[in-house]
This record gives C-alpha cells, sequence and structure tokens, in this order.
C-alpha cells in the first residue's frame, strides 16, 4: 500500500496545470470501441492527459489532485466523494476499449484491454494515485507515429461520451490535414479527405457502439450526430457539418466538415503601418506576459477552486490579462491588510454569495474588481475605526 505521507516522486497534477494539458492517445485507441459511459470515459482521459510522454513513469501511475477531479467535473455538491469513488470504481469493473489493428493481409486483429489497474486515496490526503495496466501503456506513450493529441479542456464541457469520441476522431483527421498541409508528401485530394472524413455508417455506429441501439436512422441521427456536433461547435475548437451520403434510397455514410474556429486578432491589422505594427506586438506581449503571471498566480487557483473561473476562462488571453492588471493587484492590497487567508475568505464569500446567474457571467473580471473594491473599502473603514 503506498504511503501517501511520503514524498511523491511524480508531480501532482493541479487545477492550474489542465489549460495547457494534452491528451496524447494512439489511433487504434482514438477508433477504438470505448465500452464505458460519459464519467468514466472523462476520468480516463483526464488520467491520460496527466502522463508526460517524454518521461513515463516506471510504475505506469499518474498523481492528481482530489480538488482537480473535483474541479473538472464541476462537482460542489456533498456527495462528490461517493460520485467520484463510484465513477472510479465503474472505470475498473466495467469499462473497456475493443481495440483493433489491421495485419499485413488485410485482416484485423482485435484485443479487449482494461484501462486502469488500480486507483489510491484517502481520506487526509488531497492526492490520487491512478494506475494504468501494462497492456493500454503502449497505445499512451512512445508513440512515434499514428497517434493524435488534443486539449484536454476541450473535453470538459462535453456531456455525452459520442461527443468524446466523435471530437476524438475529428482532432485524428483534423491534425493530420494540419500536418501534411504545407507538405509535398499528400495530394490535394488526400488533404481534402482528411479535412472532410466520410465514414461508413456501420463503422460510425460500431465506433459509438450503438450497432444495436437507435435502429432508426432518425434516432441516430437526433441522438448520436446532432446532439453531439451541437456541444462540439458550442465548446471546442472546432465546426462540424456534415451531408448524409446515400446509396439509392438508403443511407450509408456520413461526409463530415471541419473546420478550426478562428482567434480573433487583438488589434486590425495594417500592413504598412510599421509603428501601428511596432505598438501591436508590444501590446500582444504585455498581455502574453500578464497571461503568464495569472496562470501562474495563487489567485488563479483560488478562483478556480471557487468555481468562480473555469478551464476556459485560463485558456484566454485577454480574460486572465486583465485578472491579473485589474483583480490581482487589488488582491495583493487585502493580502497586506489581511493577510492570504482574508484573500481565501473574500473569494470564498463572493462564490457563496454570487447571484444565480454568476456562473455563467460574461465579464468575470469586472463583476470580480467591483466585489474586491467594496470590500476594501469596508476593511479599510474597519481599520480605521479600529
Amino acid at each position: 500500500m503506498r504511503n501517501f505521507n511520503t514524498n511523491i516522486p511524480q508531480k501532482v497534477v493541479q487545477m492550474e496545470d489542465l489549460y495547457q494539458q494534452k491528451t496524447v492517445e494512439h489511433n487504434d485507441l482514438i477508433t477504438s470501441v470505448a465500452k464505458m459511459d460519459k464519467i468514466p470515459l472523462k476520468f480516463f482521459e483526464l488520467a491520460v492527459s496527466c502522463l508526460d510522454t517524454e518521461n513515463p513513469p516506471e510504475d505506469n501511475t499518474v498523481h492528481l489532485s482530489k480538488k482537480t477531479l473535483f474541479s473538472f467535473f464541476k462537482a460542489t455538491d456533498k456527495d462528490r466523494h461517493a460520485r467520484f469513488k463510484n465513477a472510479l470504481t465503474t472505470l475498473h469493473q466495467q469499462s473497456i476499449f475493443e481495440v483493433r489493428d489491421e495485419n499485413k493481409k488485410g485482416k484485423w486483429n482485435f484485443k479487449i484491454i482494461s484501462p486502469i489497474s488500480s486507483s489510491e486515496w484517502n481520506d487526509y490526503n488531497d492526492t490520487v494515485a491512478i494506475k494504468f495496466t501494462d497492456d493500454i501503456m503502449p497505445y499512451l506513450i512512445d508513440l512515434k507515429r499514428n497517434f493524435t493529441q488534443y486539449l484536454i479542456t476541450d473535453i470538459i464541457e462535453l456531456n455525452s461520451k459520442y461527443s468524446i469520441i466523435l471530437y476524438k476522431w475529428f482532432s485524428m483527421n483534423f491534425n493530420q490535414f494540419e500536418t501534411y498541409k504545407d507538405s509535398t508528401n499528400r495530394t490535394k485530394k488526400q488533404l481534402e479527405q482528411m479535412k472532410n472524413p466520410y465514414i461508413d455508417i456501420q463503422e460510425l455506429r460500431r465506433m459509438t457502439n450503438t450497432l444495436n441501439d437507435y435502429k432508426r436512422m432518425f434516432d441516430f441521427e437526433k441522438n448520436v450526430l446532432k446532439s453531439s456536433l451541437e456541444e462540439i461547435n458550442e465548446y471546442t475548437h472546432f465546426i462540424i457539418t456534415y451531408d448524409k451520403i446515400k446509396k439509392g434510397r438508403s443511407i450509408v455514410g456520413i461526409q463530415f466538415h471541419i473546420e478550426k474556429k478562428k482567434t480573433k486578432s487583438l488589434l486590425p491589422y495594417k500592413e504598412n503601418d510599421l509603428d501601428y505594427q511596432k505598438d501591436k506586438a508590444q501590446q500582444e506581449q504585455e498581455r502574453q506576459n500578464l497571461f503568464n503571471k495569472a496562470v501562474q498566480s495563487k489567485y488563479t487557483t483560488l478562483l478556480g477552486e471557487n468555481f468562480l473561473i473555469g478551464f476556459r476562462d485560463m485558456q484566454d488571453v485577454s480574460r486572465m490579462a486583465d485578472l491579473q492588471k485589474q483583480v490581482y493587484p487589488l488582491y495583493d492590497e487585502l493580502k497586506e491588510l489581511r493577510g492570504l487567508n482574508g484573500v481565501k475568505d473574500h473569494i470564498s464569500y463572493v462564490a457563496t454569495h454570487k447571484d444565480g446567474a454568476s456562473t455563467q457571467l460574461r465579464n468575470i473580471v469586472k463583476y470580480l474588481k467591483r466585489s474586491i473594491e467594496q470590500y476594501l473599502q469596508t476593511v479599510k473603514i474597519q481599520d480605521l475605526d479600529g
């Protein structure tokens, strides 16, 4: 039994680390059949994102904090510990991958893999240790070719296993397109196929484990395709559309079309204005520096732990830069007056007293700034009276 009081050689992944964590998997695992529900699948994806593929752990074990788990799943209720245990138990007992690969003769080889061998935690430590099986590790580390990587934060908001499965498949195809689009190793037709991948309807059903579900195409399209693409289009960096391919009156396949969302530039581009370009570069560098400081700030961790900001906020350079510039100096001022615990108490108070719509606040910076400004006035008055 591992002693959690001893120093753990592996890095314990914290919530603030996840904004830049990438999941890397072999393409055979991407196209495998994941026989598990949404929560165990997301648990597995989160654990995989904690692997350092360049320096994989000798014991196949990753370590992450309970706070990271609860933040990832937005678990704030009193039963979250029990639900966390149940989800891990399900991942151990009922979850498998059916992996297949094609041999030299064009025949399929099949393999059934249990992904997790053990999990450990206790009541007096924040660390959870998750150990992968020996069989799954070749699909997760030392990947020289035929692998796909994607940001773990892209699947946080996905609420169905079909969305996760399809998102990974889209990532596999689009990553190939981006890899080869500027090379001469692929033809224009091949590049178009990567960006607009076709999949046979039976293969799509196999991959989503719906061969025996949603028999009518109308039900399959409604419950698997449309609902998944709505989530993917809203919460990830992809925009996906599709066409149904028919043979006679039957739908035999789906042609997907993948576009990547364009990021908005901070300033309009003026090609011939050198002074403007210099100012633009300086502003972008300043904003990036502020973003980098915010990501490392203990205040970001506190806001995340209290669910006042999420992973998508931590990916937003402008928002994090504004927090660093407008809000965090005020937290520093409160820290001077009341100590770090005073800042923690204030953030906790703001989190528990926000109105019903505040979890979706579009201007979280303004909200937090107003809150700390008002509180600082109260604190200073108290100090004068004292």
